[in-house]
């Protein structure tokens, strides 16, 4: 399996399609000059094919084989010349009674490395701590550093799992991977566990590299069916694949499988046969799957099944299965995620929160738990959002440990349509300091383990990669994985330092490579917040589909509690307790204060906090409502600008990953500019009051599509108003009907960047031709739903409004300009507006 897999690592690196992500081993530059610095031969301790030592001794052979053209023999016992042994601490003592006075105390999967003068020892606490001692040797020496070092390195906390959100088949609401835009599951497939599974071992590859040490491999939504024995044997098969990586499987439980699948009549936790029945479940598990790391489960949430069913209490729930699961060593991850949707009312209480959900759910059950739960709390009070406060549930659980939930799939972030690079954002969460009990407490400390005491903590990173080749859509959203698997390890880890090492292993060691990925990535959250939603807003997406596109109206008046209480004169959650919700008094009381009052709140969370007018200043001077408009043409502004930078990368990368990246930025500029227009434009006629520089509404060099002669083409009006430009675009008139849009040109002569919006629904595949005086300038098809991981919609609407623009067209003073339309399917071939530009021009 082992060669198999860097087989097919080695042969797709060529192609650069990014199936090899960080783990490329490509030629360091001047590899030759290093060769004295290297070890000849590998050397390893005890080691037994299959498992994480045998699997480093291999990496080392073939990343240095790969890396310097150097091949390495490799020994079992130490050969003359210059040698990398890796193996256990007590392997090593064993054969060296006299070194273990010199060794430093490591902690579970730990590592220590030395490196002097071509000589390499590589000891892991463990087997899995020697396989990540010999990925951070290999990653060192990657970076062109070949230098003598010792290095004590011990992961900050113990719990590095991966939470991946796959379904057991495709279709339903989700498909096969909910809130996945990599492609299908590497795991699942029509109700049953993939029979090849060789990306499953490549993807344990890519996560022990980083420090992972689990995966939850089924959906947290979990189907009952994942325990039939069937699948119970084929979930064996993952295990057996991510074994040689040291990467355990976890299982993620339906609560109420022992009604939906074992044929009880109930599934209370406190029901003598439902315990027995789990009972059952975690013994045939394990005897399946001896190193099996243990459970995930989501109860009591968005209609999921529950002990709170039975009025029992989440402590029950959990203790369940962790019962179940101590006589295996197993632990269980109980995901604090629980509020019901159908107590929460908008309009008939002031006071309903769901941010308050999770303290109010879990409120003096701290000391409840069995020692074996880990309770996995989302990093804020709501679900993933651009910005939010850290979870004040941190500061609440003394006795049981915490991990902190971090997606690295970009669900409301841009879906892997936009580049977003989260590290700064999660740098800045688990920055943040707590104060409890008025002590230094950031989140870092608390998920560590450290500022409590308690003993199992860490880190839960919801994935979601897919059969794509670059994992999860996109090649730089890789940047994300990576980042996480290394916060997860060392927090104090700079954002500049992470994204500068997997620059290199991803993309080499040219200079502007670097500096043009680092200025991308590091404006791409600040860029992302601003033309989205800022001052603590939320994402401004469309909370009742696919997460998306704009769609500020749908924050309000929905049943899922992600509200702004925006009206025609004030707008923001008062979560303050002397007149709001109460959520401020969750926290501590040094943070609560400073939440509590308008003056203290930092303003890029005001929103979240206070309901204020839209005239309210801010610290700056600004009004809420100029701040919004301003913020939403300098984030557009922003990614206007990675176009430009990328296109100067032309020749250094290859081309295959050069033209997917270029894409899809081209892509994200201008849907940046519908999530700017629709937002200012929601808010400019929500609140009537306009924009001090005059933009919002006025685009000088706008065509109405509407406003075009038509031929075979229609207005229609959209829906939310502000996906449109004029709140209006053209549909053809039916299904089968070629529709024109035609204009005069008034603009004087010379070059122009003509750019077309339109729409691309998931109903079919369209097409649209641009003429100049009946010469082509270009032609487009609307297969975006194939092109892009983002979820699909079938609705003209900001999710699938896009943007086609082709630069410097000769145009005269008069010419005919003309757009013709061929809709395909249920996909009329809608159009909204074209824009004649000067060369350079934003509209």
């Amino acid at each position: 399996m082992r060669s198999l897999l860097w087989l097919a690592v080695v042969g797709l690196a060529v192609a650069e399609d990014g199936l090899a992500a960080w783990l490329r081993y490509a030629r360091v530059p001047g590899a030759s000059r290093h060769l004295g610095k290297l070890p000849s031969a590998v050397v390893t301790l005890n080691a037994t094919k299959g498992y994480p030592v045998h699997t480093a001794g291999q990496e080392l052979v073939d990343g240095i084989g790969g890396l310097f053209g150097k091949k390495l023999t490799v020994a079992k016992s130490k050969p003359k010349g210059t040698t990398a042994t890796v193996g256990t601490v007590s392997a090593y003592v064993d054969k060296n009674p006299s070194a273990a006075k010199g060794l430093p105390d490591l902690v579970e999967d730990g590592f220590y490395l030395k490196i002097s003068k071509g000589n390499v020892l590589i000891l892991g606490q463990n087997e899995r701590g020697a396989l990540y001692g010999a990925f951070h040797y290999l990653s060192v020496i990657a970076q062109g550093n070949v230098s003598d070092f010792t290095l004590t390195s011990n992961p900050d906390a113990p719990v590095r799992w991966v939470n991946q959100w796959d379904n057991m088949q495709d279709g339903g609401t989700h498909g096969s991977v909910e809130r996945g835009y990599g492609g299908d599951s590497i795991f699942f497939w029509d109700g049953h566990i993939r029979e090849d599974l060789t990306r499953a071992g490549q993807y344990a590859r890519l996560l022990a590299s980083i420090g992972i040490n689990a995966v939850v491999a089924n959906n947290v939504n979990a189907n009952a069916s994942i325990l039939t024995p069937e699948n119970m044997d084929g979930l064996a098969r993952i295990a057996d694949v991510f074994r040689p990586y040291g990467v355990q499987l976890g299982v993620s439980l339906n609560f109420a499988a022992p009604q939906l699948l074992g044929g009880l009549d109930t599934f209370d936790p406190l029901d003598k046969a439902v315990v027995n029945w789990w009972q059952g479940i975690a013994d045939n598990l394990y005897k399946r799957i001896p190193d099996m790391a243990g459970y995930l489960v989501k109860a009591n949430s968005e209609g999921q099944p529950g002990p709170m069913t039975y009025n029992r209490t989440l402590a029950d729930g959990a203790n369940l299965f962790a019962r179940t699961l101590q006589p295996h060593g197993g632990i269980i991850l109980f995901r604090a995620f629980v509020y019901d949707h159908r107590s929460l009312n908008q309009t008939l209480d002031w006071k309903a929160d769901r941010a308050n959900a999770a303290v109010d759910y879990f409120d003096g059950l701290d000391d409840k738990f069995e020692d074996n739960v880990v309770i996995q709390i989302k990093y804020g009070p709501i679900d993933f959002q651009v910005r939010e406060p850290v979870s004040p549930l941190f500061t609440h659980l003394r006795r049981t440990g915490a991990t902190v939930e971090l997606q690295i799939t970009q669900e409301y972030l841009g879906q892997q349509a936009h580049v977003v690079y989260l590290a700064p954002m999660w740098k800045e969460l688990l920055d943040f300091d707590l104060r409890v009990d008025s002590k230094p407490s950031t989140l870092k400390s608390i998920v560590s383990g450290k500022r409590f005491g308690q003993k199992l903590t860490g880190y839960a990173g919801v994935v979601n990669v897919g059969t794509n080749t670059t994992w999860l859509g996109s090649h730089l959203a890789m940047s994300n994985l990576y980042a996480y698997g290394k916060l997860a390890w060392d927090p104090e880890q700079t954002s500049t330092g992470i994204l500068k090492e997997w620059t290199t292993l991803t993309f080499g060691h040219d200079k502007l490579v670097h500096d043009v990925i680092t200025k991308i990535s590091m404006e791409s959250w600040p860029a992302y917040e601003d033309y989205s939603g800022n001052l603590g807003i939320q994402t401004l997406t469309d909370i009742l589909l696919g997460h998306y596109g704009p769609n500020p109206g749908s924050q309000d008046g929905n049943p899922w509690g992600q509200w702004t209480r925006a009206d025609d004169d004030t707008i923001g959650m008062d979560r303050t307790v002397w007149n709001g919700t109460g959520f401020a008094g969750q926290y501590p009381p040094e943070i609560a204060a400073m939440y509590e009052n308008i003056e203290t709140t930092p303003d890029n969370l005001l929103l979240w906090f206070h309901h204020v007018p839209y005239t309210q200043k801010l610290k700056s001077g600004k009004t809420v409502i100029q701040h919004f408009y301003d913020a939403h043409y300098k984030g557009s502004a922003t990614a206007q600008t990675f176009v430009t930078l990328w296109e100067k990368l032309k020749g250094r990368i290859d081309k295959e990953r050069y033209e997917h990246v270029l894409f899809r930025l081209i892509y994200q500029a201008g849907h940046s500019l519908v999530w700017r227009d629709s937002v200012n434009q929601f808010y400019f006629n929500k609140s009537g009051i306009p924009d001090e520089l005059g933009r919002v509404g006025n685009h000088k060099y706008r065509i109405e599509a509407e406003e075009m002669e038509l031929k075979g083409y229609k207005s229609y009006r959209v829906s939310p108003f502000e996906a449109a430009s004029g709140y209006h675009c053209v549909v053809t008139e039916t299904n089968s009907t070629v529709g024109t849009a035609t204009t005069k040109l008034k603009v004087p002569s010379g070059k122009y960047d003509l750019a077309v919006n339109y729409y691309d629904m998931a109903l079919g595949n369209s097409t649209w031709e641009l003429f100049v005086d009946r010469k082509l300038v270009g032609k487009w098809k609307g297969d975006l739903e194939y092109e892009l991981g983002r979820a699909p919609s079938p609705y003209i609407d900001g999710q699938t409004a896009a943007r086609k623009t082709f630069r410097g067209v000769r145009v005269k003073k008069g010419s005919e300009l003309k757009v013709v339309g061929r809709p395909d399917g249920l996909e009329p071939a809608p159009i909204d507006y074209i824009s004649v530009l000067p060369e350079g021009t934003v509209d």
